[in-house]
Formats: structure tokens, sequence, C-alpha cells
């Protein structure tokens, strides 16, 4: 088989069938699509034995008790049969050549894993460009597991963190610390809704420092491999750019306590920005932000970046 499709349900009646249709659509042929049905207490398990039921030689279900996102992709894991592997959230859906142009691109460059661009979908019909990466390692891309093939025998016993927000950052990155030989492709094919709760849109300030219990699973085999400048650029990127400024954005009551918390532990773990290696690679844009969130000027960085979307 040349690849699993792995996908976590859970109170998601309404977008399911949209996913699925998605991943029966593909050009590659040769897949197989396990639903990972994490205790949702609506109609989805109904949908999922439809699906079974329509097309068993094609999709896999399991009904597990409610442990989270994180773990039901590792019963999904545990169960795939494929050379790759493939993750997508139920509320999302792909562009019909998603899976053949990510291993080919893999496959042809001797890659463990490849990348696409994202395409933010909003309720009221607005867009945004999501770039797979920048210009450096392969790090550079961890964040989402959703816009990627991972090589399976890559993957090994690497899981998703259970019990955790930001477990998908923790698995791409892991993964990606694993190989520098990352395939892209420069097309959009992964299609994420917005206009729901999830990690990256919340109020819920306190459980984003659950990134920093994250950043924590990473240090250890990181440094132990002799990457500790990039743990710091995850540092940077993660928690000092796009955590506080996540957070500066939110309505939560705590969040004041929370981006100080976060602060903390940067002055912790880079002492001193100015002679930080990972910090110096950075545009200069991207340096000025990083500055002035490190030094409690996060007010002053959040109008700065609303003006330049203005």
């Amino acid at each position: 088989m040349k690849l699993s499709v792995i996908v976590p349900v859970y109170k998601a009646e309404k977008t399911l069938r949209k996913c699925v249709d998605s991943l029966l659509a593909q050009t590659l042929g040769d897949l197989e699509i396990i639903l990972v049905n994490d205790g949702s207490p609506d109609g989805c398990q109904a949908i999922l034995d439809d699906y079974a039921a329509r097309f068993p030689d094609t999709v896999r279900t399991k009904t597990v008790e409610n442990g989270g996102q994180g773990r039901a992709r590792n019963f999904g894991i545990d169960m795939a049969r494929g050379d790759w592997l493939g993750f997508v959230d139920s509320d999302d859906w792909v562009l019909p050549e998603m899976y053949e142009k990510l291993i080919a691109a893999a496959e042809k460059e001797g890659a463990d894993v490849a990348v696409c661009d994202t395409l933010e979908c909003y309720e009221d019909g607005g867009t945004r460009l999501l770039r797979a990466w920048r210009e450096g390692s392969a790090l550079a891309a961890a964040g989402s597991s959703c816009d990627k093939v991972f090589r399976r025998s890559l993957i090994g016993d690497l899981r998703f963190p259970e019990g955790l927000w930001y477990e998908d950052f923790a698995f791409s990155a892991l993964a990606l610390s694993r190989t520098e030989r990352l395939a892209r492709v420069p097309e959009t094919l992964y299609c994420y809704r917005i206009g729901h709760p999830s990690t990256m849109h919340n109020d819920n300030a306190r459980k984003n420092l659950d990134l920093l219990a994250v950043l924590d699973l990473l240090r250890g085999p990181m440094e132990a491999e002799g990457r500790r400048e990039d743990y710091e650029s995850l540092v940077l990127n993660h928690a000092l750019l796009d955590g506080v400024n996540r957070l500066r954005r939110q309505n939560g009551s705590d969040k004041e306590n929370v981006i100080r918390e976060i602060r903390n532990y940067i002055n912790r773990q880079i002492p001193d920005l100015g002679r930080c290696a990972a910090f110096k690679a950075e545009s200069a844009k991207r340096r000025l932000v990083m500055r002035l969130n490190y030094h409690g000027l996060d007010k002053v960085s959040a109008a700065l970046l609303k003006l330049k979307k203005g």
C-alpha cells in the first residue's frame, strides 16, 4: 500500500463528508483512509459507518473513547499499512492531486517528507495563503502535520504527544529533526477551515502554555543531536513570534500572565538575544518583531503588524 491518510474525528458531522469525499477523489489510487472516531458525541459514527460500508476496500474506521486529537492519530498510525503517512483534520479538505504530487516529489528527490502550501478558508469566503516553509533548514516547515506526507520508515516509533495542545507541531518538528531530506511542492493543495475554536484560533490563554511543554519535549532530543541552534530557532519562531502575537490578539482574561510566562521561558532559553545565531539568521523585519516581543513591547509589535495588514 502506497499511502495511509489518518483523520481524527470529533464533532465534525457538518464537515466530515466534504473531508472524506476529497480523500476519495485523490488521483493517487493506492491509498487507505483511516477514520478514528475520538468519542464524538454527535452523528459522526453513522457517517463513518456509511463510508466503511460503501468503500470497504479503501475506508477503515476505529472508535475510541475521547482522548484528544493526538491520541486518535496515534491509533491511526498503529493501524496504517502504507509506505507513506498523511494526516487530515476532519473539518478540512484537500485538492484531488495533493497526495500524488507530494509523494511523486518526495520519491523523485529521495526525500523523507514532502510539504505543500495551505489555504486558510474563512466563513465569510475570504482566504489567506500560507507558504509551507521559509528558506533554511527542514525544521522551518515544522508546524502542521497536515500539509505533508511522511515516509513511514522515518516515523518508526514516533507518536503524537497526548493530552497537549501543539501536539501537531511537536510531531512535525521531531520528524523533521530526523532528516534534512525535505521536498517542497509550491502549490496550494491543503484547505484549512477557519471559523471554529482551535489551537491557533482560541481565547483559552492558559492552555497555550502547552507550547512550552512541547518545546521542552523537543529540547532534549535536539540537543542530543547537536541541534541547539535549530531548537532556538523553534523557540524564536513558534513562541516569541507566533505564540506571543497570537496571544496578544486574544480576549482571554489571563493572557497578560501567560505572555509573561512565555517571555520568561524564552529569556531562560535565550538569555542574550543579540548573540543568538538563530536570531541573527532571521530577516530584519522578523528580528524587529522578535526584539520587541522579547523586551515586553509586544503591544507595539502587534500595532506594527496590524498597520502592515491594513
